[in-house]
């Protein structure tokens, strides 16, 4: 029987040999995915350490909207269905 590392090792060759076309793609897309995972762990640091100085949260004021009760948002809403004559 197979144990679970040799069933990896055969996905692994697999997948390298299926998939030839497409590693360098997914290398690179990983490798902009860690870069951008770091540079915004870093921000974040960088925000909490700037936050901890000043200890007052920051605000972020928002617009608001009003809502429009009278207006039925369906397209058919009013009329009246048309039977056959």
């Amino acid at each position: 029987m197979f144990g679970i590392s040799e069933i990896a090792v055969v996905l692994i060759v697999v997948i390298v040999l299926l998939g030839a076309k497409r590693l360098p793609d997914l290398a690179r897309s990983a490798g902009k995915s860690a870069r951008i995972l770091k540079a915004e762990a870093k921000a974040m640091k960088e925000t909490k350490d700037d936050e901890g100085a000043t200890g007052a949260p920051r605000v972020i004021r928002g617009e608001t909207v009003g809502r429009q009760d009278a207006v039925d948002p369906r397209p058919d809403a009013g009329q009246q269905p048309q039977g056959r004559a």
